[in-house]
């Protein structure tokens, strides 16, 4: 009777060794995070900074307006620049994400959109005469990036028109020709354009990372903590600007 070997395992409990460390990275810096490290290089990594726009932080705008509490806006700001700050003297990539419309809001979508339809920014609009064509307009004071958030040479501003800054946008090839395969998000609102960013930066194959200091929500707080949960769990990783700091410092 021949020997019978039993077949090699699919998925070996050798392969847990490697879960955080991604392919890509020989060596790398080990950033702490939940549920695991994470293995990063920073030459392959960018700094995503989302919608950190007049609209979402500052009194007067767009959040602000539509009755959503901004008073975490100064926060985020302060870590988000911090986040700035580190990342710029290691050399990474810096993306900021702007979001808003034509002056006509044909980007908006129109009736034959869902974005029309639950849009925030124009449902507000729309009960306030007085502010009618104001809100995430480009080239408007709410449309502009805060001050804190001047891009500097080298660093990319991607327009954006849906949740998502993937969508209809120049993110993907903007990063693919950079060599960027990591992202670390910060800015707002975190179950909402971050999250939906950071769910379609996993299925085009991105390592995301969320610094849980430098977001903040529109609504309540337990929405931040689903989302923070829901992105741990089955999307990427959860840390934040002291342990990004840390990790950066071993370079």
């Amino acid at each position: 009777m021949p020997t019978l070997h039993p077949a090699a395992r699919l998925n070996p409990e050798s392969d847990t060794e490697r879960v955080g460390w991604p392919a890509h990275v020989t060596q790398g810096l080990i950033l702490e995070a939940r549920p695991e490290p994470l293995r990063f290089d920073p030459a392959s990594s960018a700094l995503i900074v989302v919608d950190m726009q007049n609209a979402y932080v500052s009194a007067g705008g767009y959040m602000d307006r539509a009755g959503f509490d901004i008073s975490c806006g100064q926060t985020v700001s302060e870590q988000t620049t911090r986040a700035l700050q580190y990342a710029r003297l290691a050399g990474m990539q810096v993306v900021f994400l702007q979001n808003g419309w034509d002056a006509q809001y044909v980007e908006a979508g129109g009736p034959g959109s869902p974005n029309w339809h639950k849009s925030n920014a124009l449902k507000t609009m729309r009960c306030t005469a007085a502010i009618d064509g104001q809100l995430l307009s480009k080239g408007g004071w709410d449309y502009a990036l805060i001050e804190a958030m001047r891009p500097r040479d080298g660093e990319v501003v991607v327009a954006k028109t849906r949740y998502s800054g993937f969508f209809n946008s120049t993110l993907d090839s903007t990063l693919r020709a950079r060599g960027i395969r990591t992202l670390i998000f910060t800015g707002v609102a975190t179950n909402v354009c971050v999250e939906s960013t950071l769910r379609d930066a996993y299925h085009l194959e991105y390592f995301c990372v969320v610094l849980e200091d430098a977001v903040t929500q529109a609504g309540p707080e337990f929405v931040a903590k689903a989302s923070l949960y829901t992105i741990e769990t089955f999307f990427g990783w959860i840390s934040d600007t002291g342990r990004l700091a840390s990790a950066l410092n071993q370079a």
